[in-house]
């Protein structure tokens, strides 16, 4: 297909449904009653709520035409760097949504609860074993609080040794939520830029690394999409000062079925079921954490844990050096069937083809656009590459000009301006998902892009010009926010 997917075609406005709403219109016609209706007191239950009234055809249209609005990875690629917005099988949909697991409840006890306890340990040891670690929690609620738990380990750890540290090194290519992380442990963080080539130098970790510093905080691949090759060094280095090795594993997805970190220095490890392991991803959530560690930080793992006994399986609380309770029962389930689902329809070879996919797609991107668009880091890259606004400054484009315009061609714009080492990031993750001729509609279109920049730019300036809002004042909107509709 040559065409692009983006069209100027028929947009609907839709109001509120209060607007909408006429008085003595239903949209559902209750059963007749088996019992004598009676009034309640007003006084007991208050004034009747407002309630929109609207006929069933009302309704369908209503939520049609806002799902029409939306953009999301079922209509078209979502290339968005550093979020892993891929498709994601409906089967895994479907199992989540079985009554088993669906009507299960948290109170009901471990002996009505045997088959969610089951599949929670199976996915502790799958995830283990993709990992190359000893023992794994799934409680962590998503990427963030994964972290949170990894670096409270990592200091309950140096607490448990007898003397408390006061630094994190975090290096500039690590997700902006690591030194947060790192604070709400009571850590100052120490920041080390990143070599030539993107990625860290072990003399620069080295030089910041001392008797005062609990560990590193990694992101492997980091946030320049560039895979940490040095990281079995600069583990060692860390380890030689007592120190522990974080790995964020948000970008598991890259390596995984291929790289175990567990075996190549990295003490914990926390990943994003919601990212890597198929979960609808955005909106705020879903979200799901899971936190992989050695032996050295297994006793310090939240409670409670899932143990097996005979055939078996029940909740433990009994670990006297935990870290504690992290979340309310045991995380995100319905998140976590999805994930089981999708390790186990894809199987060993199926999970590592997923990787050599998703790098695959992103070095054709960035081979197929470095002459477009200008290349910081001109390596082979893993998930994900970072370009950036260079080549077209002498026309007074900017990234943004660039992202807006991609909405008329029918595509959702890849991150703009992150990662913040490389000034005016355009950032591009297509997934192990995407097809080659979607691909090729993206680069297509990146490049018309880059054409109009040179010979249009006034038009360019003013993109987008076929959604259904054009370019918006996003300081006002920042400021002053319209939150009715």
């Amino acid at each position: 297909m040559n065409k692009q997917p983006g069209t100027s075609g028929l947009i609907f406005n839709e109001p509120l449904l209060w607007d909408k709403s006429r008085e003595g219109r239903c949209a559902v016609s209750l059963p007749k009653p088996d019992v004598e209706r009676a009034d309640l007191e007003k006084d007991l239950i208050g004034d009747a709520p407002e309630l929109p009234q609207l006929s069933e055809l009302d309704v369908v249209r209503h939520y049609t035409r806002l799902s029409q609005w939306n953009f999301g990875v079922d209509s078209g690629m979502y290339p968005l760097g550093s979020c892993t917005m891929k498709y994601n099988p409906k089967t895994n949909e479907v199992q989540a949504a079985r009554q088993g697991f669906a009507g299960a409840h948290p109170f009901a006890g471990e002996e009505f609860s045997q088959g969610a306890l089951k599949l929670m340990y199976n996915l502790e040891q799958y995830l283990a074993k993709l990992t190359g670690f000893d023992a794994v929690t799934l409680q962590p609620a998503a990427g963030a609080h994964g972290e949170l738990a990894g670096m409270l380990m990592i200091h309950a750890y140096h607490a448990k040794m007898g003397k408390q540290r006061s630094k994190i090194i975090i290096p500039d290519t690590a997700h902006g939520t690591n030194p947060a992380s790192a604070s709400l442990c009571g850590y100052d963080s120490i920041n080390i830029k990143s070599g030539d080539n993107g990625i860290l130098e072990p003399l620069a970790v080295a030089a910041v690394m001392d008797e005062e510093t609990a560990g590193i905080m990694v992101t492997n691949p980091n946030t320049l999409g560039l895979f940490e090759s040095n990281i079995k060094e600069i583990a060692d280095i860390v380890h030689s000062k007592g120190g522990l090795v974080y790995g964020d594993g948000a970008n598991m997805n890259a390596i995984m079925g291929i790289v175990k970190p567990g075996e190549i220095g990295v003490d914990v490890l926390h990943f994003n079921l919601h990212k890597t392991f198929s979960t609808p991803h955005g909106g705020g959530g879903p979200g799901s954490g899971p936190v992989a560690v050695g032996k050295t930080l297994e006793p310090f793992l939240p409670v409670p844990r899932i143990v097996k006994e005979l055939d078996s399986y029940k909740l433990v609380t009994d670990f006297s050096d935990t870290m504690g309770r992290l979340h309310t029962f045991y995380g995100h389930f319905g998140v976590m069937i999805r994930a089981y689902a999708y390790i186990l329809s894809m199987g060993g070879k199926g999970l590592t083809d997923a990787s050599k996919l998703a790098v695959l797609n992103a070095n054709y991107v960035k081979e197929s656009l470095k002459g477009t668009l200008n290349l910081p880091y001109d390596y082979p890259c893993m998930h994900e590459c970072v370009f950036n606004d260079e080549f077209q400054k002498e026309y007074h484009i900017t990234t943004m000009d660039m992202a807006k315009r991609l909405l008329d061609y029918g595509f959702h714009p890849p991150t703009v301006y992150f990662p913040l080492v490389v000034d005016s990031a355009f950032m591009v993750e297509p997934t192990e998902t995407e097809s080659k001729e979607d691909i090729d509609q993206f680069i297509s279109a990146v490049k018309a892009i880059a054409k109009e920049a040179q010979e249009n730019p006034e038009k360019l300036k003013k993109a987008p010009h076929k959604t259904k809002v054009t370019r918006l004042d996003e300081v006002a909107a920042a400021r002053k926010p319209c939150l009715r509709g």
